[in-house]
C-alpha cells in the first residue's frame, strides 16, 4: 500500500487527506494544534463557541463529493444550514442593502437605490456566470504545472478581460457608487483587493448565486469535525500536538517526515497544507530547494491580514443578520492603506459574524455571540506591536460598534478575545502574518502561483490558499482535487471515483 503524509489539518489538507485515504493511500495527518482546522479552529470560552476563521461556505457540492467518494453523504456527518440574506450590507449613512438569493428581491433593492443599475446588475451577473464556467468548473481543480497549461487557457480568460481589476470590470455594469461597493467586495474575503484583483474573482458572485450561503449547525468546526471523522472511520490517522519539523530530502525526493517531537515517518508522497513559505523556508531549510525557493517566494505580494475580536453577549440582538458587512467612510482609500500601510489606518471596514442567528446553540441561552473582522496590513506593510496595540484596537472597534449597531456591548460584555496579525505568524506560521497567503492579482495567479506539485521534488506536493486556485473554502477543497489527482497519478494508485464504479 503507497503512503502519504499531509502537513497541517486545514480544509485543504483535510480535503486532500480525505482523497487519498479514500483512494487507498494510507494517509497520516499532521497537526501542529491541539485541534484539528487551521484557520477554522474553535474557541470555547464562558459556554460560547467560536469559530476562528471560515464562515461562509459557498459550494457546499465540493464537500459532497468528498463524502461520496465513499459512499457516504455529507448529511450523514453534518446538517448544513442555509442562511439568507447572504449578507447584509450597511453604511454610515443608514443606507442597508441585503445580498440575497431571491432575484426579485435583489432587483427592487437595486431599482430602489438606482433604476437604471437593475439592467446593468443582470448583465453583471451574466458575464460572471461566464467566468464561473470558465475560472471554476473548468479550470477550478486543473494544476497550472507548466506555463503552455496557461497559454491554452489564456484566450478564453483574455477575452473575458481577466486582466482588469473586479472593480474596474463590475463599473461597465454598475454605476451607483454603493451598489458597486455590494458586489465588489468579495475578493477581501479571499484575501484580494478589488481594485487590483483580476476580474476572474468576480465569479464569486455567480458561486453564490448558484449553491447559496450555508452555516453548519455546531459551526464551521462541526463541518471540520465531520470531515475528520469521514477521514478516520476510512482508517487515516490524525496525529495532534505533532508539529512537523523537517522533511527529509532523500535521493532528491521527500522520503521522511520527522515531528519536532524526534517521530520519524517514511512515506511515498508528501503534501503540505502549511504556509508555503514555512514549508520550505523551515520545512526544507536543509535542502539547497528549500532555501532558493523560499528566498524567491519572499519577493512575492502577500495578501493582507486580519484583526479578529471575538465577543459574547448576555442579551440578543436580533436586528443584526448572520453575516454582516460595515462599511466605514472610505472604500478606495482604506482598502489602499490596509494593502500597502504603513501604518494601521484610522478607520476601518468590518465583517460582522453572528452565528446564533441561525443557531442559537452556539451561546449560552439568551446570548448572542459575535466575531468582528477588520482587514488590516500585514507585518511586513506596517510595524505595529500587536501586543500593545491589539487591545486599544478592539476597543476601538467595540466603540464604534457600540455607537452605530450593537447598543450597549460594553455593558453586555460577557466574554471577549483577540487574534492578530502577530497570531497569524506565530499560531498558523504565516508568512509576514499574511491570512491568505499570496495575494491573488493576476501574475500570481494560476501558473504564477506555487505549483501543486514542486517542480524539482517529484513526490513533494502542495494544498490551500498558497497553491492554485488559491484562498477561500472553494478554493482549497479545489485544490486538494488537482492535487490529489497529481498524487495518485504518480503513485499509480486508484483514483476514488474510479474505484467506485
Amino acid at each position: 500500500m503507497s503512503t502519504a503524509a499531509v502537513i497541517g489539518s486545514g480544509f485543504g489538507g483535510l480535503a486532500l487527506a480525505i482523497r487519498l485515504q479514500a483512494a487507498g493511500v494510507q494517509t497520516d495527518l499532521f497537526e501542529k494544534r491541539d485541534r484539528p482546522g487551521g484557520r477554522a479552529y474553535v474557541y470555547q470560552q464562558d459556554g460560547f463557541t467560536f469559530d476562528a476563521g471560515p464562515t461562509v461556505i459557498t459550494d457546499p457540492s465540493a464537500l459532497e463529493e468528498l463524502f461520496a467518494l465513499t459512499g457516504r453523504k455529507l448529511s450523514d456527518y453534518v446538517d448544513m444550514l442555509n442562511v439568507d440574506p447572504f449578507y447584509r450590507l450597511l453604511w454610515e449613512d443608514g443606507y442597508s442593502f441585503d445580498y440575497c438569493s431571491d432575484e426579485t428581491r435583489l432587483l427592487e433593492q437595486i431599482r430602489a437605490k438606482n433604476p437604471p443599475d437593475a439592467e446593468g446588475y443582470q448583465r453583471f451577473h451574466e458575464y460572471s456566470l461566464k467566468l464561473f464556467r470558465e475560472g471554476y468548473l473548468k479550470l477550478g481543480a486543473v494544476p497550472f504545472l507548466n506555463f503552455w497549461s496557461m497559454i491554452r487557457v489564456a484566450p478564453q480568460l483574455i477575452g473575458l478581460q481577466s486582466y482588469r481589476s473586479v472593480y474596474d470590470r463590475l463599473g461597465d455594469f454598475v454605476k451607483d457608487p454603493q451598489l458597486r461597493q455590494a458586489f465588489s467586495f468579495h475578493t477581501l474575503l479571499v484575501g484580494g483587493d478589488p481594485f487590483k484583483t483580476s476580474s476572474i474573482y468576480a465569479l464569486i458572485h455567480a458561486l453564490e448565486r448558484k449553491w447559496g450561503v450555508w452555516f453548519p449547525r455546531g459551526g464551521t468546526g462541526a463541518l471540520i469535525q465531520g470531515m475528520v471523522n469521514l477521514f478516520t472511520d476510512m482508517g487515516g490517522r490524525l496525529h495532534l500536538n505533532a508539529p512537523v519539523g523537517e522533511i527529509a530530502i532523500e535521493n532528491g525526493h521527500a522520503r521522511t517526515i520527522f515531528t519536532e517531537s524526534g517521530e520519524r515517518f517514511s512515506v511515498d508522497a508528501v503534501a503540505s497544507n502549511a504556509d508555503i513559505v514555512h514549508t520550505y523556508e523551515k520545512l526544507l531549510g536543509k535542502s539547497p530547494v528549500g532555501v532558493k525557493k523560499a528566498r524567491q517566494l519572499k519577493g512575492k505580494r502577500f495578501s493582507n491580514s486580519l484583526f479578529v475580536a471575538y465577543f459574547g453577549l448576555k442579551r440578543k440582538h436580533p436586528q443584526l443578520a448572520h453575516h454582516t458587512i460595515i462599511f466605514g467612510p472610505r472604500y478606495r482609500e482604506l482598502i489602499a492603506e490596509i494593502f500597502a500601510g504603513p501604518d494601521l489606518p484610522d478607520d476601518f471596514s468590518l465583517y460582522l459574524h453572528r452565528p446564533t442567528a441561525t443557531d442559537s446553540a452556539l451561546a449560552p441561552e439568551g446570548c448572542d455571540g459575535f466575531y468582528v473582522l477588520s482587514p488590516v496590513p500585514n507585518l511586513g506593510k506596517a510595524k505595529i506591536d500587536w501586543s500593545i496595540e491589539g487591545p486599544k484596537y478592539r476597543d476601538r472597534i467595540f466603540a464604534y460598534l457600540e455607537e452605530r449597531y450593537i447598543p450597549g456591548l460594553k455593558s453586555d460584555l460577557v466574554t471577549s478575545r483577540i487574534f492578530t496579525p502577530q497570531d497569524f505568524a506565530t499560531e498558523l506560521n504565516a508568512h509576514l502574518g499574511s491570512a491568505f497567503s499570496i495575494e491573488p492579482i493576476l501574475t500570481q495567479s494560476a501558473y504564477f502561483r506555487v505549483h501543486n506539485r514542486d517542480d524539482q521534488i517529484p513526490n513533494l506536493y502542495f494544498v490551500g490558499a498558497g497553491t492554485h486556485p488559491g484562498a477561500g473554502i472553494p478554493g482549497v477543497v479545489g485544490s486538494a482535487k488537482a492535487t490529489a489527482g497529481l498524487i495518485l497519478a504518480d503513485l499509480g494508485a486508484q483514483a476514488p471515483q474510479q474505484a467506485a464504479q
